[in-house]
């Protein structure tokens, strides 16, 4: 891209290796970036991963990027981390809370995940007061991913009933119901909401505007899907250097927009302090 943009505009062709050399110097401060300390205290973190292609050692690679935005206590999001590493595991998770602990986070009120096996436990082992929340969002597209297109409208609609309960008695009724009507023909779905319950349900207990913040990932996948529009023409990356240095420049990129904090922040923040009272500062 540079490479044709340079050309056009000055008439002179640069070499790829050229252009590498003087785009290197963006890694050191990706990784000043990547070290910089963080605050102690952080009210929600969202935590997914986002998938890339790159060549390793004569072979093309799948690599999970992992990534952090947490929320502070004023309501401002900042992205906390980007970590590159092999396939998405709660293992290489824990070594992300790890990095976040040693760089300065203390405590974590509500961590928001998808659902993979073992995350919870990572986070219970680096911080342990930490609530978890999985994301309903990825809940909802695994029950419907091998549903019959007859009957997908018909079952959305009464996995609605358990998600918008207006609490989590009323949440499990609509998961027995659930139950009743489709467990002859897809007999994994109201099993796979009840092995994960205990996280699914972590939001009923909240009230409406900290119940909407938490309850799916968005924030997340908004911001990765961004990145997707800046790397979409790139099948493959050579290196991981080569992926962690697009992928810092569109965050920089992203995150000059993030200036104000959310609008209901002042309600949420009040809700928090009911919650956490002995966890926030005075």
């Amino acid at each position: 891209d540079i490479e044709s943009h340079i050309q056009d505009i000055y008439g002179l062709s640069v070499s790829d290796t050229t252009i590498s050399r003087i785009t290197d110097k963006v890694l050191p401060l990706a990784r000043e970036w990547q070290q910089r300390p963080l605050e102690s205290l952080y009210a929600v973190v969202f935590m997914d991963a986002i998938h890339y292609h790159v060549r390793s050692e004569g072979q093309i690679v799948k690599k999970a990027v992992y990534i952090a935005i947490g929320i502070n206590l004023e309501g401002h999001k900042d992205v906390l981390g980007m970590w590159v590493g092999e396939n998405e595991s709660a293992k290489f998770w824990a070594g992300v809370l790890n990095s976040m602990r040693n760089r300065g986070v203390e405590d974590i009120l509500i961590a928001c995940t998808d659902n993979l096996t073992g995350f919870s436990a990572a986070i219970e082992a680096v911080f342990p007061k930490t609530e978890v929340q999985n994301c309903i969002i990825h809940q909802l597209r695994n029950s419907s991913k091998y549903v019959s297109y007859k009957d997908l409208k018909e079952l959305m609609a009464d996995l609605k009933e358990v998600y918008a309960a207006p609490d989590e008695g009323s949440a499990t009724a609509a998961l027995e119901r659930f139950s009743d009507r489709w467990d002859k023909k897809y007999p994994k779905i109201s099993q796979s909401w009840r092995d994960n319950w205990a996280n699914l349900s972590t939001y009923f207990k909240y009230p409406p505007e900290l119940r909407r913040l938490i309850y799916t990932t968005n924030t997340i996948e908004g911001f990765n899907r961004q990145l997707r529009k800046v790397t979409k023409s790139k099948s493959v990356f050579p290196t991981d250097d080569s992926l962690l240095k697009m992928l810092y420049l569109a965050m920089i990129d992203i995150t000059k927009k993030w200036t104000g904090r959310r609008q209901d922040w002042s309600i949420i923040h009040a809700q928090l302090a009911v919650y956490y009272e002995d966890r926030l500062p005075e």
